[in-house]
């Protein structure tokens, strides 16, 4: 099936918040994960995909410092969500310097903050990792090579013209299995029925006057 850019944002911030981000983190996951699919990667994969591995966590434990040459000194791995979104904030920092980033799970959840940066500055900008180089001006994309799930050392550069762009989409076909996860967490952002809620609802209520 596929979905409208719409749909895939608001079920990936429900999704987000329902895995434990807090409102503010979840709303930028759902946007990272619209930016992808229009670009015409599977977004939704890449979250489910995190979501899985960050379930329950201690976010702090996963957030970067990006203070230090080394934006990882914990043994920890990193949330893409949590460094893209200090990538953003610190975008000004890459006139100066390129950025060191290690042990980032899911890394093409990066490139939507990237991509933020890239406007911010008007520049491309250039992440590289593992084999694979994907280069952002703010409005589309170019990637190529080997993308994984994990990235054990990434550099963030400003660099120069994108070649050629990803060809995008207005909608989204995510992998049925990714969707359905999505799904699940993002159930868990719903209230219980109560009794109240019920008899409020449609249908005769907790009284049938037939």
């Amino acid at each position: 099936m596929t979905y409208s850019l719409n749909e895939v944002e608001l079920t990936a911030k429900k999704a987000a918040r329902g895995a434990g981000y807090p409102w503010g983190m979840a709303e930028e996951a759902g946007k990272a994960t619209r930016w992808l699919c229009q670009q015409g990667l599977d977004g939704c994969l890449v979250l489910a995909e995190l979501l899985k591995q960050s379930d329950g966590a201690d976010l702090a434990d996963w957030s970067p410092k990006p203070n230090s040459s080394d934006w990882n000194i914990k043994a920890k791995p990193l949330c893409p969500i949590m460094t893209g979104a200090a990538i953003s904030d610190h975008a000004n920092g890459l006139r100066i310097q390129t950025i060191h980033v290690s042990n980032v799970l899911q890394p093409l959840l990066l490139l939507p903050f990237a991509a933020m940066a890239a406007r911010q500055l008007d520049a491309t900008i250039t992440l590289t990792w593992s084999g694979c180089v994907a280069q952002t001006n703010g409005h589309g994309l170019h990637i190529h090579g080997d993308q994984m799930d994990g990235a054990d050392f990434i550099l963030i550069k400003i660099d120069g013209p994108v070649e050629s762009l990803q060809t995008q989409t207005s909608r989204s076909s995510p992998d049925a299995d990714a969707w359905a996860a999505l799904g699940q967490f993002a159930h868990r952002t719903y209230a219980p029925a109560t009794a109240e809620s019920r008899a409020k609802g449609a249908g005769a209520g907790i009284t049938d006057n037939d």
